[in-house]
Formats: C-alpha cells, structure tokens, sequence
C-alpha cells in the first residue's frame, strides 16, 4: 500500500478512551460515518469509536481513485495519524471489503475483523444506474429536496432506499449539490463490485460476518471464499433483513457484534 496515496480522513468519534483498543467503523457505498452515529455511540458505552467517512463520501477528501487497497491505506493512516497500533474493524458493504483488505495487508494491525453482509469476492449487482440518476438530476434551481428526490423515483423506485442516497444532497448558500463524489464512483464501480486478488493471505485473526438473511450478498457459496482468508471466521445471519441490516435490526446487530467483541 504507498503511504503516499494514503487520505486523511474525517470521522464521528463517540466513547471514552479507556486503554483499550478503539474501534473503527467503516461506512457503505453512499454511505457515510453519520449513518452510524447510533450505533457508534453504543458500542461507546465499554470503548472509543471512530466512525471514518471514506474517501469520496462525507467530508472525506476526494480522490480519483478508489480501489480497496486505497481505501484500506487511507484507513492504515488513520491509525498511524493516532499511534494507533491495532484497533478493531467494523465494516459494512464496501467498508467491509476495505476493513478486509486492511486486515489481509496488514493483519498485525486489526485485533478483531467484523464485516456486515459482503464477502470477499466479486459481485454482479452494480450501483451504476443510482449513480447515473443521482448525476442527470437537475439540481440548479431546487429550492426544496423533494424537487430533486422526484427526480431519482424512476431509477430508484425502493423509498427507503432513496432516502438514504438523498442523505449525501446538501444545501450551501441556497443551491444543492451531491457531497459524494459521483464521478470517481462510477468510474471506478468495477473495483468496487470487485475485490483484489490477495492470493494465499490469510487474516488469522477473530472474524464475525454477519449477513442479511433477506440479502444475497452472504450466501453459502461464499462461504469457502471467506474461510479461505478468514480461517477463523463465524458466520451468522440475522433472518428476514436486507443489506441494510444494521439499520433495519440495530439491537439485534449491536448485541451480536458486542456478543464478539
């Protein structure tokens, strides 16, 4: 990973240093360190959390690259930044896929790995038309969000799910703009349904994956792939969620991860 590459990144902190090892919280596509605010300052109550905004997403600088051993370098210099020598890694999604990269580049720097409902291999399902939707609406002249959100139904039909991605549509001096960065986002949405090849490097450490039993991204077939990297993975399923299962169950996830930890 070149340290030069390496972004610093912004990020919600909750808990109280204790001697103990932090936690790092890392955010979905579209996603961003507040989505995990509650959540964050749950798992605060016994450890200092980070909730990190990666790169192109929240306040995070913008790149145009945007590859996973990128992002996990980003992550390696938030802890270096800190003096940091280990922390445990809690990744949702495409945070998932980098808090795994970190942890097979640099095992020796995560003490426990939990990744929500993503594995280690390449996916089919693309974000590419949200992208494309988020990019063709007309945001000169919105006065009110719901004049752009309008705009997203035909491409975004799912509610929930459009409100979420209009979470990243902010007003500064009276005019809308995307804060994530759409551009490097579809053009680099090959890397980010991918996921490097690592070869034989293997993370020996504690691993927790948790999937959506209503989500394909977990399923049995990927279980090699995980055991493969993550000898000593626990998989478990959290039934009748989605990919956002952290938000649709928080109690559930929450009691599961500190049930690891």
């Amino acid at each position: 990973m070149p340290q030069q590459q390496a972004l610093p990144l912004t990020y919600l902190e909750a808990g109280e240093a204790n001697g103990g090892t932090p936690m790092l919280v890392l955010h979905g596509l579209f996603g961003s360190a507040r989505n995990w605010q509650t959540l964050a300052r749950r798992f605060g109550e016994s450890r200092r959390v980070y909730a990190l905004d990666l790169r192109n997403h929240g306040g995070a600088p913008w790149a145009e690259g945007m590859s996973y051993p990128e992002m996990a370098a980003d992550v390696l210099r938030f802890l270096d930044d800190r003096g940091f020598a280990r922390a445990t890694i809690v990744g949702h999604s495409m945070g998932g896929k980098t808090a795994m990269a970190l942890a097979l580049a640099h095992p020796d720097r995560v003490e426990r790995l939990v990744v929500a409902d993503i594995a280690p291999v390449a996916y089919t399902h693309t974000h590419a038309p949200f992208v494309a939707a988020m990019k063709a609406a007309k945001l000169e002249g919105a006065t009110r969000r719901p004049e752009v959100e309008a705009q997203l139904v035909d491409a975004v039909p799912e509610a929930p799910l459009r409100s979420f991605l209009m979470q990243n549509l902010v007003l500064e001096n009276g005019a809308f703009s995307w804060r994530i960065n759409l551009d490097s986002i579809g053009a680099n949405m090959g890397k980010l349904i991918g996921f490097p090849d690592f070869a034989d490097a293997r993370y020996d450490g504690p691993a927790l994956f948790i999937g959506g039993g209503a989500s394909d991204y977990i399923r049995p077939e990927h279980h090699d792939a995980i055991r493969r990297h993550f000898p000593k993975a626990e998989i478990r399923m959290i039934n009748g969620v989605g990919h956002w299962l952290h938000a649709e169950r928080p109690a559930e996830f929450a009691a599961m991860v500190e049930g690891f930890l």
